[in-house]
């Protein structure tokens, strides 16, 4: 389960954010390539934009359950 005390410094504030168990899978960068993208000098996804409507969020929705580390988080800030 992700913990927003240990989520990148990058993300943008909202809801949705990855944490540092992050391995770079690229699995949540192809599902919502909108919403996330990669730290290429840290190597790790991170939320660059909140997504706003519902079809948005279930795709951040989808990113997070099929993420293998559980790395994506969905209680940061709103």
């Amino acid at each position: 389960m992700a913990n927003k005390a240990d989520k990148w410094a990058p993300n943008a504030a909202g809801k949705f954010y990855v944490d540092q168990q992050c391995i770079d899978c690229d699995l949540c960068r192809e599902t919502a390539p909108a919403f996330f993208t990669r730290n290429d000098e840290g190597g790790h996804s991170y939320v660059f934009k909140q997504p706003t409507t519902e079809e948005d969020v279930a795709l951040c929705m989808e990113a997070l359950e099929g993420c293998p580390v559980e790395a994506i988080g969905e209680d940061g800030e709103s």
